[in-house]
């Protein structure tokens, strides 16, 4: 029951099935109480136990395979195998982490074929030591994973992503990154080919390499139908993908070895981030060209060339999305020549494409976000997949009859969905009437709700990237606070992609500028409009939305206290040695040349302006950071030492960028939860402390 504002009693009633599969129903009166203390289902452990989703989903014969999260095993990602019963079970057992670190964020890490006998090969990068390694889960128990490229001894190793096994070539093609030196820049990539005999196990010289490297960066090479041309992606500093990229047209000779490549599309101003083949050997990509990623095809050419690409189905929407892992696929051609894309607006649907009638028909479903990863098998394309009532989960569609089915990690609910938020997507007008996209998700329960003279918290999320998205799906760390009163509002500011490339490159050289007014005009829209309480904001973001968190406790006033996990805090020291080699210039683009504009790096700097903060903060840093490393987060603590502002600096042992571990994401998450109910007066005994020093 609920008690409505004129003191009538209402009747509210919710049936659900939990993980147990035990149906269970929220009954009863709503209770009013302080916002920030309502008791909740969904502790910081639960949210910790469904982190992480679903990955690099691909068919090996009639199976479907993906990489799956392990939180609870020290934050490994597993091989998962769905059998053709539909039966799930691991490929390979713990400690095995199948995960690669090329450009530090990754990539597609395995690939496996059907073979007539003897069952799969598979070769996959292993995370611990970021080696190749090839293993058949079917030829015993005694079978182990054989390792097929060498260790390295210079700085960060040898690494391999997005692989390609060639077995009639006895070969698995993939992508180089060697490191040549000690520092994170000293690194090389290129496209080689690896024996899958293990003879470069202890022998670099039995790797051979396909293209030149010269180019920094550099995607997996997909191979023409007739085997005669490779195609893939590079590209240059101080570019970053979504910047500008050139696909690579090579003749594949016959013993393999490339010959010829040159830029046939692309540029210093045009994005692509995909490109591949259709069954008639027409090359597939993507392009910004217009402003929008859309598809286009074109005819390679005799002279080694590529004809004149033809927009397959123009339209204002993104039919691709920003290259922060090497291999990702928002598209993929079926052998009938339909093309199955993930595409949208803000958020995305899963549709077929005719060619050649400009046709799109999108899947029906309850899914606001498809992940950069599809698989076809025959007529089947197969996703992953997420909404707002459901977590990411692998889904099948059958092109054929238009149905579609949960085939992999089917989401289950954790507690009852009754304790679930309820977003609103909304647009507000921030400075100069330029309009910000966000999700608002007010606190939500089943039978509890403020008092009728008290607004509620609200605590801006900035997302990280920052050229990334926060989608329209459910999140556990979300329904954490909204469901013990705390309202959340996750801004897509200026920068973030899913609104075509004017939107994005609103933060070129305004990073620190642009992002900081636009949570900030969300915030303050949510106050005005009475939806929050003015005096109760809070700001949090990791990485990129991290330093937008403690750039907007510098510039603004508008939060009583922030969150600020594993960011960046000193743009001079990032831009020259701090960083990983993918990013080292990518502050270039977002806030200008250190060189040109050297002020520009301090005035923005949150670590130069700690006299500036008045607002107690907690800070979040995983100790093996190599894109955001804990020596920025420990000088800006140091320097905060003694100025009178509450704050809490906890640092991980064993984590990177972006924690993994069960008992990292539960630690972290009661430790925000702590900040909040200390600055915001909440009242809770379910609260470990949080030693807040001045």
């Amino acid at each position: 029951m609920a008690t409505t504002e004129t003191g009538q009693t209402t009747t509210e009633t919710r049936h659900t099935t939990t993980e147990t599969g035990q149906a269970t129903t929220e009954t009863g009166p709503t209770t009013a109480a302080a916002h920030g203390g309502w008791p909740s289902p969904v502790d910081a452990a639960l949210a910790a136990a469904h982190d992480g989703r679903p990955e690099y989903v691909g068919t090996v014969g009639d199976e479907l395979w993906w990489t799956a999260p392990r939180p609870a095993e020290g934050g490994r990602r597993a091989l998962v195998r769905r059998r053709a019963d539909g039966t799930e079970e691991g490929v390979l057992p713990a400690p095995w982490n199948v995960r690669s670190r090329v450009v530090e964020y990754g990539g597609q890490p395995w690939a496996a074929t059907a073979r007539p006998t003897g069952g799969p090969l598979v070769v996959f990068s292993h995370f611990p030591d970021q080696r190749l390694y090839v293993h058949e889960p079917e030829a015993g128990a005694d079978s182990a994973p054989r390792p097929l490229t060498p260790v390295s001894g210079f700085g960060g190793g040898a690494r391999w992503v997005d692989p390609v096994i060639h077995e009639d070539r006895g070969e698995v093609w993939a992508v180089l990154e060697e490191f040549t030196g000690p520092a994170p820049t000293d690194v090389r990539r290129v496209l080689a080919a690896v024996p899958l005999d293990g003879s470069a196990a202890e022998d670099r010289g039995a790797v051979r390499e396909l293209s030149d490297g010269r180019h920094r960066f550099v995607t997996g090479p997909r191979l023409s139908p007739d085997g005669r041309r490779a195609a893939w992606i590079a590209w240059d500093h101080p570019r970053m993908p979504w910047d500008g990229t050139e696909v690579q047209l090579a003749e594949v000779t016959s013993d393999g070895t490339f010959r010829g490549a040159r830029t046939v599309a692309g540029g210093p101003a045009e994005s692509i981030p995909q490109v591949t083949w259709d069954p008639a050997g027409r090359l597939l990509f993507a392009s910004d060209r217009t402003g929008w990623w859309n598809l286009y095809r074109a005819e390679p050419t005799a002279d080694g060339g590529l004809g004149e690409p033809v927009p397959l189905h123009p339209r204002d929407e993104e039919f691709a999305g920003p290259l922060w892992k090497i291999g990702l696929t928002w598209f993929t051609p079926l052998e009938n020549g339909l093309i199955a894309v993930v595409h949208g607006k803000g958020t995305t649907a899963l549709g077929i494409l005719d060619p050649d009638s400009g046709t799109l028909v999108d899947v029906a479903g309850p899914w606001t976000e498809w992940a950069a990863t599809l698989a076809a098998h025959g007529t089947r394309v197969v996703g992953v997949a997420a909404g707002p009532r459901s977590a990411y989960e692998l889904v099948e569609l059958d092109t054929r009859t238009g149905r579609t089915r949960i085939v992999g990690a089917a989401h289950r609910d954790a507690v009852d969905p009754a304790y679930y938020p309820e977003p609103q997507v909304r647009t507000f007008t921030g400075p100069g009437g330029r309009e910000i996209h966000a999700q608002v998700y007010p606190p939500h329960h089943p039978r509890f709700t403020g008092p009728a003279d008290e607004l509620p918290p609200y605590v801006i999320w900035a997302h990280g990237g920052p050229t990334g998205h926060a989608p329209l799906v459910l999140d556990l760390e979300i329904a954490y606070f909204t469901s013990r009163g705390i309202g959340v509002a996750e801004v897509n500011y200026g920068g973030s992609t899913g609104y075509g490339r004017e939107y994005r490159d609103r933060l070129r050289e305004q990073w620190g500028v642009v992002d900081v007014e636009d949570c900030a005009a969300v915030a303050a829209a949510l106050a005005a409009e009475g939806t929050a309480d003015p005096a109760r904001l809070a700001v949090r973001g990791g990485s990129a939305g991290g330093w937008t968190a403690a750039a907007s406790l510098v510039g603004t006033d508008v939060y009583a206290c922030g969150t600020i996990i594993y960011p960046i805090l000193d743009l001079r020291g990032w831009a020259k040695d701090e960083t990983h080699d993918f990013e080292s210039q990518y502050l270039e683009g977002l806030v200008g040349p250190l060189d040109g504009v050297p002020d520009r790096y301090v005035e923005r700097s949150p670590i130069e302006h700690v006299d500036r903060i008045t607002a107690p903060f907690l800070l979040l840093q995983g100790l093996d950071d190599v894109i955001c490393p804990p020596v920025q987060a420990e000088r800006f603590v140091a320097r905060m030492a003694g100025r009178g502002v509450p704050h809490a600096y906890l640092a991980f042992e064993g984590e990177g960028h972006g924690f993994r571990r069960a008992d990292t994401m539960t630690r972290a998450l009661e430790a925000e939860l702590a900040l909040y109910t200390r600055t915001f007066g909440v009242t809770r005994t379910d609260v470990p402390d949080l030693d807040l020093r001045s």
